[in-house]
């Protein structure tokens, strides 16, 4: 399936890249690739992926959810900005270039975008998981992407 969603028109103030977020990206990335385990009661792995127009490779730390089959959920939330984070366009343009970490392992994998009631299902999962996900959904005019991650 594509990665087909367009961003919005309206949602909460994008997270800018300053100092401290930087910071603090850094030790999450740092912590989830030492841990299986949560981080401020959330899962974290590192996404890895390919830069769309640097073709650089690019890492983020995210919050993930176990999907069907030994596959990992992830949301591309931008804690309900009006726009896509930049690591979705790269997975679009790329989506069998990416790599996750986690617990002391890098895992090639291909991602994927679910669409209507695949879609729907995970995104229950993800917000039964996470309420606070639920509240980001609330703030923009744009559907949340849901990406499953299956080993490449």
């Amino acid at each position: 399936m594509s990665f087909d969603t367009r961003n919005g028109t309206r949602g909460a103030k994008q997270p800018s890249a300053n100092l401290l977020l930087k910071l603090g990206n850094k030790l999450m990335m740092s912590r989830a690739r030492k841990s299986n385990g949560t981080t401020a009661g959330m899962r974290l792995l590192v996404l890895t992926t390919i830069g769309k127009k640097s073709g650089e490779p690019r890492s983020t730390p995210l919050a993930w959810f176990p999907g069907d089959d030994d596959t990992w959920l992830i949301a591309a939330s931008a804690a309900g900005g009006p726009k896509n984070p930049a690591w979705y366009y790269n997975l679009a343009a790329n989506p069998d270039r990416v790599t996750i970490e986690l617990g002391g392992e890098t895992i090639p994998v291909v991602a994927e975008q679910l669409h209507g009631e695949e879609r729907a299902r995970a995104w229950a999962a993800i917000v039964e998981s996470a309420a606070n996900f639920g509240s980001y959904e609330e703030k923009t005019d744009r559907e949340i992407p849901v990406i499953r991650l299956t080993r490449a």
